[in-house]
């Protein structure tokens, strides 16, 4: 059997690969299935482990809210961690001032990005991290499952 332009032993090559990436995904997913089947989750440690610099992303979104390129933002979000960083502080810690010092174009409502429930809820895409997405996945889920 051939198929033009390709030969068969072509064929059996990439037939094999594909086989060990479907065994991984697999064995990938009863890990993950285990793993998350007896997690314990204790929100108060979670919410005590949240960083400042975690929202660093969203510093970076502030700014493109306001016109600039992505690009510049991540560069300029880089430097307000590594400010924050110098000074042993969180990036919240920072002053208004010490931003502008670095950027202009931040403005006196910055401080606004240090809020992580705000930061999950703005991500509101299908997929996102908002309560209302989180929510539409799990429906999406359930019916896929015959839960629903």
């Amino acid at each position: 059997m051939s198929i033009k332009g390709i030969q068969s032993k072509d064929l059996q090559e990439s037939v094999q690969p594909m086989l060990d990436t479907t065994k991984t995904l697999k064995d990938s997913l009863q890990i993950a299935a285990r793993s998350i089947g007896t997690a314990t989750v204790y929100p108060k440690k979670m919410h005590v482990a949240l960083s400042p610099d975690m929202l660093a992303i969203d510093l970076a979104e502030y700014l493109v809210r306001k016109g600039v390129l992505f690009r510049e933002t991540h560069h300029l979000a880089g430097k307000m961690v590594a400010l924050a960083e110098d000074e042993n502080k969180g990036m919240n810690e920072l002053t208004v001032e010490q931003f502008q010092g670095v950027d202009k174009r931040f403005g006196e409502d910055l401080l606004g990005v240090f809020d992580y429930e705000r930061s999950v809820e703005l991500k509101d895409a299908t997929g996102g991290t908002s309560r209302r997405a989180g929510l539409e996945q799990l429906d999406v889920l359930k019916k896929k499952l015959g839960d629903g």
